[in-house]
């Protein structure tokens, strides 16, 4: 088996100090977590093999991260089942930890470096991790090197972030082509690497290993919030895509109605890593008999007919591809993507111009949470977030036009939909979510007309066009009040 070298445009060196003899190298999973099609994962096996030393795969779990609950952490322990299974049946060592307390792995990763020759982890966009990488590359005196396989472009192939979809299409269908001949492998383990022994006992006795069966209801979280119905992990996220590509694709193009499907369901797997986007591209490539030979000659932007795939496939490929990288690359490119500030000027200006419009309703943030609101429509979507963790694509662009329509200003508006998205939504946190949010004020569109209160030249949704026009009988039924 092959062993897969990352392009160096992957590649982000975090500290400058030097490899040196270790023992093991080690792996930090922290984004992509998963033990195939993961490129930091091809890295640190190329790395074991050509110092001849074994891997070991480290994958914590902090208990006090933003929004972290019994949800969020009943679906990344899933994952780490199905991870522990993976390394444990290839020989590679895997130790998977899960804070019982807050800051109860201060300290484990720089002893884990000391062991180490060079420690490999996950390049991630958004949320509290950059932060957590540069931090860690300041303490370990051992090489720290971040490996972006969030995309199937390397996030630092554009220098800037793109503010229009069209524009980052365009971009695109002109850069991407070469970078899908640099796949990560479908199985890292393939290549033969020496079977890890065993842990340091001063490690194991201060840190031991998690039980991944543990009760998590014992678990100090901040938030209360109950597992959703959802199993994560590789292993799920694997039979989520089979079952999309063969019973959901033909469907695709009904996904903005909820009675009928046609979603990918795929969105929680990525954020946690659980599935990666190379892993899903491949799977569509061989579905559709595809090859670069079927591409078009246009290079203009267009939302279909580039690739040469069915509709159901290209209109897939551009929320994939299009729509999920173009908010990687604002998260990676302005440290303020989460701020109010961050929108583009025209709507900043149209929506300040309407900040002190009246509101036909004013709900509480506690009130929104509960969905006790008039609209059935809004209602619906939001107990279908407090109780599955997710909210159907059309209508969470529905859900927080209404938040910014209830809400007593634009600003207050964005912290509601941040705070609600991030600690029920499986998908919360990603780069994604922030894209969706920040979509709903007016990022990424242009100026619409009439002007209106409230929403100046922002675009407008109402739940009586929505009614209207989607199929949506047995999903307001199945998240009725009493249902």
């Amino acid at each position: 088996m092959r062993v897969v070298t990352v392009p160096a445009l992957r590649l982000r060196a975090v500290n400058t100090a030097p490899p040196r003899a270790g023992d093991f190298v080690l792996y930090w999973m922290t984004a992509a977590r998963r033990t195939h099609h993961n490129l930091a994962l091809d890295r640190a096996v190329e790395l074991a093999r050509a110092a001849g030393r074994p891997l070991l795969v480290f994958e914590p779990l902090r208990v006090d991260y933003p929004w972290a609950s019994q949800r969020l952490h009943a679906f990344v322990v899933a994952g780490m089942r199905d991870n522990r299974a993976r390394c444990e049946a290839a020989g590679v060592g895997y130790y998977p930890y899960v804070e019982p307390a807050p800051g109860a792995a201060r300290g484990l990763l720089e002893a884990l470096a000391e062991q180490a020759s060079q420690v490999v982890t996950d390049d991630a966009f958004g949320f509290f991790q950059p932060r957590m990488i540069g931090a860690a590359g300041r303490k370990l005196d051992t090489r720290l090197e971040a490996v972006d396989g969030a995309g199937l472009l390397p996030v630092r192939a554009a220098d800037k972030a793109f503010a229009r979809a069209v524009d980052f299409r365009r971009f695109l269908q002109r850069q991407l082509l070469p970078h899908l001949d640099h796949p990560p492998s479908p199985d890292p383990f393939a290549a033969a690497l020496r079977p890890f022994g065993r842990l340091p006992r001063a490690i194991e006795t201060r840190w031991p290993a998690a039980d991944l069966d543990l009760d998590l209801i014992r678990l100090p979280f901040a938030c209360a919030v109950s597992p959703a119905g959802l199993t994560g992990g590789p292993v799920a996220g694997a039979r989520r895509l089979a079952t999309f590509l063969e019973q959901g694709l033909a469907r695709y193009d009904d996904r903005k109605h909820p009675d009928l499907g046609g979603g990918s369901g795929l969105s929680p797997y990525l954020h946690f890593g659980h599935v990666g986007a190379h892993q899903i591209w491949s799977a569509l490539v061989r579905h559709e008999g595809w090859s670069p030979d079927a591409i078009g000659p246009r290079r203009a932007g267009q939302k279909g007919g580039f690739w040469g795939m069915s509709a159901p496939a290209e209109a897939f490929v551009d929320e994939l591809v299009t729509w999920r990288e173009l908010g990687h690359g604002v998260c990676a490119h302005r440290p303020d993507f989460a701020e109010y500030e961050s929108l583009p000027g025209w709507a900043l200006a149209t929506l300040e111009k309407h900040a002190g419009d009246p509101r036909p309703h004013l709900y509480s943030l506690e009130e929104l949470e509960r969905a006790e609101t008039h609209d059935l429509i809004w209602n619906a979507a939001q107990r279908q977030l407090l109780r599955d963790g997710v909210i159907h694509g059309y209508l969470r662009m529905l859900w927080g036009k209404k938040i910014l329509e209830w809400s007593p200003s634009p600003r207050a508006a964005l912290t509601s939909m941040i705070e609600l998205n991030n600690k029920y939504a499986l998908d919360g946190r990603d780069p994604s979510s922030y894209s969706g949010i920040f979509w709903c004020l007016g990022r990424y569109d242009r100026p619409w007309a009439p002007e209106r209160a409230i929403f100046g030249r922002v675009r407008y949704m109402s739940s009586a066009a929505t009614l209207k026009k989607l199929r949506i009988k047995r999903y307001l039924a199945r998240y009725s009040a009493g249902a």
